[in-house]
C-alpha cells in the first residue's frame, strides 16, 4: 500500500482529466486517498479496508446471518465471502451453519475480533479528524448535506437518471 503522502498527489499526475465529470472525478479521487489512508490507520489492527465495516457490522448486532451481513453491506456475495474467508483465517471471526437452517451459514465475531473493537473505532476516528481538518462546523455541516445527497442522487434507480442535468 502506498504512503499517504504518494496518494495525496495532484489527479494531474496520477489521473488524466475527465471530460464532463468534474464532480465524478474529484469523488473519485477524494475517494481513492481516503481508502489508502484508511488502510495506512488500520494496518496495525491487521484488517484492510472493507473488513472493518463489516467487523462493526458484528460489533454492533452481535452473531448475523451471512445473506444478512450482505444485505447490509450492499456488497456482492462473493467480495462478502472472500472478506468473510480472511476474517475467518485470521481468526477474527468464525462461521457455522445455522441449527435452526442448516442452508444459512452465522458469522460470529471471536474473542481476537472482539479485541479489535476499540483499535479500529480508533483509527475511523483519526481518519475522520484527518478528513475533516480545515473545516468550519459550518463548512462541515454543508459537506455532510452534499455528501447525503450524492449518495442519495446515486441510490437512485438508474432509470430516474435518464435526462437528468447536473443543476436538477
Amino acid at each position: 500500500m502506498p504512503p499517504a503522502s504518494e496518494a495525496a498527489r495532484t489527479h494531474e499526475e496520477t489521473v488524466p482529466a475527465v471530460i464532463g465529470a468534474p464532480m465524478s472525478e474529484a469523488l473519485f479521487r477524494a475517494a481513492r486517498v481516503h481508502r489508502i489512508m484508511a488502510g495506512n490507520l488500520l494496518r496495525e489492527t491487521g484488517l484492510y479496508p472493507g473488513q472493518e465495516l463489516l467487523m462493526m457490522q458484528l460489533w454492533q448486532r452481535g452473531e448475523q446471518r451471512q445473506a444478512d451481513l450482505i444485505k447490509t453491506l450492499g456488497l456482492d456475495p462473493s467480495t462478502v465471502t472472500k472478506m468473510l474467508q480472511r476474517l475467518e483465517q485470521s481468526g477474527f471471526v468464525s462461521r457455522s451453519h445455522s441449527p435452526h437452517d442448516r442452508r444459512a451459514v452465522v458469522v460470529t465475531p471471536t474473542r481476537a475480533g472482539r479485541a479489535l473493537r476499540d483499535k479500529v473505532q480508533q483509527a475511523w476516528q483519526d481518519l475522520e479528524a484527518i478528513t475533516s481538518t480545515g473545516f468550519t462546523e459550518e463548512e462541515y455541516q454543508q459537506t455532510m448535506r452534499n455528501l447525503a445527497r450524492i449518495e442519495a442522487n446515486l441510490s437512485r434507480t438508474p432509470s430516474a437518471h435518464a435526462g437528468a442535468s447536473p443543476a436538477e
